[in-house]
């Protein structure tokens, strides 16, 4: 998650990662003070059940992340449905305001683009990353989440 705004994403996405097995690393500055208090609503308990990366900045994420960047985008070039992943792929998603800069988006081996319905710009940000790592585990092996 790069700079997110809002806290009740935050912990959606956490839910979401808990379910599915998936690490959750977040780039500051955040939209919000980072407490367990500001997570609960939507993360509930599930959110201490993921392993969370905290990282100062871009900078500090990218020396100690490997594997894909592959960049959830409404400017994707690539549609979901036409995605290949692997197995250590990134899935980044940007703040809900302001989306990623230009340089994390140049940063992406991949773009990723959810197709929906015309004149609808975009999903949230939560939702958006549940579908897209629901593919990506779907297509490396759902055995990892269940097995």
């Amino acid at each position: 998650m790069f700079e997110p705004d809002i806290a009740g994403n935050v912990g959606t996405i956490l839910r979401t990662a808990a379910c599915f097995g998936a690490g959750v690393d977040m780039i500051e500055p955040a939209g919000f003070p980072w407490s367990a208090r500001a997570l609960a609503r939507a993360g509930m308990d599930y959110a201490a059940a993921v392993e969370v990366r905290r990282h100062a900045d871009w900078d500090a994420f990218r020396s100690v992340t490997g594997g894909r960047l592959v960049l959830l985008t409404t400017s994707g070039a690539v549609d979901l449905p036409d995605a290949r992943f692997a197995a250590d792929d990134v899935l980044v998603v940007g703040s809900e305001g302001a989306g990623v800069p230009r340089y994390v988006h140049d940063a992406a081996e991949l773009r990723v683009r959810i197709p929906m319905r015309q004149g609808f710009r975009s999903l949230n940000v939560a939702v958006a990353a549940g579908i897209v790592l629901a593919e990506a585990l779907r297509q490396t092996g759902w055995d990892k989440v269940t097995g």
